[in-house]
């Protein structure tokens, strides 16, 4: 299966409509929107090989 632009984003709002507004309840949500988000966006640290190792994500 390829991923497309359409299936990371389809896959972040799906992620975004199960946030509850809890801090500690959401920060795997968050952390797993924040590396779609990185995938779609294609980004990566700055000087970085490895994808996000600066972050640690």
């Amino acid at each position: 299966m390829e991923i497309t632009k359409e299936t990371l984003e389809q896959e972040i709002n799906e992620l975004r409509a199960q946030l509850s507004g809890d801090m500690f309840k959401d920060m795997d949500i968050k952390d797993k929107i924040h590396n779609l988000s990185m995938k779609l966006n294609g980004v990566r640290p700055m000087d970085s090989a490895i994808e996000c190792v600066g972050c640690g994500s």
